[in-house]
């Protein structure tokens, strides 16, 4: 918790209620939380990468914001570093919120009845860019979820809250399959996360397709692909402009293609997985990594071909599905119980 930000139940209220609430986008069709959304483990895994504003499709996959408090960077190229900074970008990028200033997010706030008092007794003063990210940041603190099964057996000495299978998974995760040297376990606790950035290949064989004329695979609904023409969809949307991650931030050659490490937990809430939502589910993560990735010059010498067998991989992704905390049904009812306006 910040020095500068002390948690009230005023600003949990309220920034509740600001992340759901449509009417801080332009035209009054999106909130934060149609993206992060709690019934599917604060992201969407409808999508690999969330709808925004008119219909635009964004560039990366929604990551969740169940322990987002603990993350050293945010974003998956890791240009924000505080929840109070982070909450304020969605708003004001035109393929989110597409809101082209703040000060007409806040003459909106200003105008809404609901609103009337609501940041004064949180804060003592009216609406400000501050204090939406304050307010937004105070509730997202509250979205905090540990007692995985995993917890109970390595932190709690419970020796069979893990099945056999998901014990020779963490043998493979901790052991052969390398995994904890991104998605690191501590002797008191573990978020899963190294909080450095890789490059897996995912953004580099992204960046290769894009000459390639084959088809493209489009979902048209949720779980159901088809081969569209590549020509045909170029004719009816913007060419993508290339991901180069980390890059973006740091302008180092060696960042290219680098990605924040996500942390494991819930992960098997939180499907499709990598940046681009391009793996739709763990059996798929796994087996990328059991392939060694995408080979190329920059790919992060820690991504090896692991050659595991079918078993091996089904224990590695029952390990994985250990990891999904009790209460996430709590955090899910609280959320829909935000106040949100006509």
């Amino acid at each position: 918790m910040p020095g500068d930000n002390p948690p009230t139940a005023a600003k949990v209220s309220l920034g509740r209620k600001l992340f759901f609430d449509r009417r801080l986008s332009f035209n009054n069709t999106m909130s934060c939380g149609m993206c992060h959304i709690p019934e599917q483990g604060f992201t969407n895994n409808e999508l690999a990468t969330p709808i925004g504003v008119e219909g635009k499709s964004l560039a990366r996959n929604a990551p969740t914001i169940i322990n987002a408090v603990f993350l050293e960077n945010l974003f998956h190229d890791g240009r924000e570093f505080s929840l109070e900074n982070q909450t304020l970008g969605p708003l004001l990028r035109q393929d989110e919120m597409a809101n082209p200033s703040i000060g007409l997010v806040l003459q909106r706030l200003g105008n809404l009845d609901d609103y009337d008092g609501l940041f004064e007794r949180a804060f003592g003063g009216g609406p400000s860019a501050e204090r939406i990210g304050m307010a937004i940041a105070s509730w997202e603190r509250t979205l905090v979820a540990g007692d995985s099964p995993f917890d109970r057996w390595q932190y709690g000495g419970v020796d069979d809250a893990l099945t056999d299978e998901q014990k020779r998974g963490l043998g493979l995760f901790t052991g052969r399959a390398g995994c904890t040297g991104c998605h690191t376990i501590g002797e008191r606790h573990a978020l899963f996360t190294d909080h450095k950035f890789h490059d897996t290949g995912i953004g580099y064989i992204d960046f290769e397709n894009r000459a390639d004329d084959r088809p493209v695979e489009v979902e048209i609904s949720a779980g159901v692909v088809i081969a569209v023409d590549r020509k045909v969809v170029r004719s009816v949307g913007n060419e993508r402009v290339p991901d180069l991650g980390r890059f973006a931030v740091t302008l180092d050659p060696a960042d290219k293609w680098r990605f924040r490490t996500p942390t494991l937990r819930n992960v098997a809430l939180t499907a499709p997985y990598m940046h681009d939502g391009s793996l739709r589910t763990l059996e798929d993560v796994v087996r990328f990594y059991n392939g060694g990735g995408v080979p190329h010059p920059g790919l992060d010498p820690l991504v090896q071909p692991l050659s595991l067998t079918g078993e091996e991989i089904a224990a590695l992704v029952a390990f994985l599905r250990s990891l999904t905390s009790g209460g996430i049904d709590s955090l899910v009812q609280d959320a829909r119980n935000a106040p949100v306006g006509n």
